[in-house]
């Protein structure tokens, strides 16, 4: 017998342990209260999780930027960072690292996004910088012309992927040009090329306010006083009331048609399928979730085991739904869309089979195999995606730019699994009714044109890349 042998039957093996009981799960409930100043402000004790996380939404919308100066949220988000009245960017920089901390913002339809993620030990220090940067940002010129060229610089690298130029084309065919959804979120090179300090201070002093902005908080927060630390960093921030800003109504043109924007030469096609439809406010919205799922949410969706697998178009294509934004009054809605890239000779085959797995869904409906395994998808690793304080966070602070309940997340989850196959059914086709699709395609207008027009899926147009 060798050594190994030896060794091996010499070992003291122990049985496999057996599984524990299983634990219910919900989706964490905040606690809320406010400010002296008028912040509302959502916390979530989650014990173990000693990075905290901290949401701030600055109803800010994209809405609201002045005419020629789209892209200004986004300078003016980027800038809070860049420095403030008593420290140059460089030492605020290095007074968040000396914390252990992140601050990143951005812009979107809704609002201000600021998201702080430290080490629960430095969260005072931490909170005091951000309230910083809220209460007396520097906004040097230096600093705001750079941050615009360095946005002008990012343009051209957007325009040149294909999933964001499709993006951008899909914007501007469905929605009206004088509507804000229809341009860039960040701008274009020439309205950035625009925004000045003074454009970037004029709309933080006409939207930034503690009074109409909430401040979520996440994390263990065993020994930490909130209430105190809150109240001396954050509670510091003073602003005038003002009223939330009237969102115009999100209108589109969902007439079904075809547009290439010319990219010649390319192997590959991207595709994005899109339209708009309900947001979280309406009841159909889990049904939707669910069989938009089904049919393009996972590897094993219908539109990816046609494509992928069965035909070999596409590495996979994806289904989902985006909320775009929504009002106080639940007045909102989604950008529903598929999206995909294909090698250019099978554009055309590709996108016939796509139409025809749309179509015979809306014969045939989804199996209960479908959606038993879209429920345990969606539900079943809730518990997981939801390990970190920032992923929680996050999604609070999603319900609130959404005006929806603290307990939606929770809610939903139960109306997921309650949800029928046919129910599924019903909400999926109603959200991609096959006559009622906009496709834009960015690929060689040569090699695809002619093909896409055999299909009779609506007008084709070619524009230039």
């Amino acid at each position: 017998m060798t050594d190994a042998a030896v060794s091996l039957t010499s070992m003291d093996f122990h049985p496999q342990p057996a599984p524990g009981v299983a634990r219910p799960w919900a989706f964490p409930a905040p606690d809320r209260g406010s400010l002296a100043n008028g912040l509302t402000v959502l916390t979530s004790h989650r014990p173990g999780q000693q990075v905290v996380a901290v949401e701030l939404f600055l109803p800010a919308p994209l809405d609201a930027e002045p005419a020629g100066l789209d892209g200004v949220a986004t300078i003016m988000a980027r800038a809070l960072s860049e420095g403030t009245d008593q420290r140059s960017a460089e030492e605020f920089a290095a007074e968040l690292e000396r914390c252990g901390a992140t601050l990143d913002a951005h812009a979107d339809h809704p609002g201000v996004r600021v998201s702080l993620e430290v080490p629960a030990s430095r969260l005072p220090k931490a909170l005091g910088l951000l309230s910083e940067a809220l209460i007396a940002p520097a906004f040097l010129e230096t600093e705001i012309e750079r941050l615009v060229r360095n946005r002008l610089d990012e343009i051209p690298h957007e325009t040149a992927n294909p999933s964001r130029r499709a993006a951008k084309q899909l914007s501007k065919e469905l929605f009206p040009a004088e509507s804000r959804m229809s341009r860039p979120r960040q701008g274009t090179e020439e309205t950035v090329a625009a925004i000045d300090a003074a454009a970037v201070r004029a709309f933080y002093e006409a939207y930034i306010r503690p009074g109409t902005a909430t401040a979520v908080v996440v994390g263990d927060l065993t020994g930490v006083d909130l209430d105190k630390v809150l109240a001396e960093t954050l509670g510091t921030w003073t602003g005038e009331p003002a009223e939330a800003l009237p969102m115009p109504p999100i209108t589109a043109d969902d007439t079904g048609r075809v547009v290439i924007v010319d990219r010649p030469g390319a192997v590959q096609t991207q595709l994005l399928i899109g339209r708009i439809g309900p947001d979280r406010h309406d009841s159909v919205w889990a049904a939707q979730v669910l069989g938009t799922y089904c049919l393009g949410g996972t590897l094993t969706s219908r539109l990816d085991r046609v494509l992928r697998e069965e035909k070999g178009y596409t590495y996979g294509v994806r289904a989902f739904g985006q909320v775009l934004r929504s009002d106080a009054e639940g007045n909102g809605a989604s950008m529903l869309a598929i999206s995909g890239s294909i090698d250019t000779p099978n554009t055309g085959p590709a996108l016939d089979d796509l139409w025809k797995v749309l179509r015979t869904l809306a014969a045939e409906g989804l199996t209960d195999a479908e959606r038993e395994t879209a429920v345990q998808n969606l539900v079943g690793v809730a518990p997981l995606k939801y390990e970190t304080a920032a992923s929680v966070a996050g999604t609070l602070s999603d319900q609130v730019e959404q005006h929806l309940p603290d307990d939606y997340q929770a809610q939903l989850y139960a109306r997921l699994a309650e949800t029928g196959t046919v129910e599924a059914t019903a909400a999926v086709v109603s959200a991609f009714p096959v006559d009622r699709l906009v496709t834009v395609l960015v690929g060689d207008a040569a090699e695809i044109a002619e093909p896409v027009r055999a299909l009779g899926i609506g007008e084709v147009t070619v524009v230039t890349g």
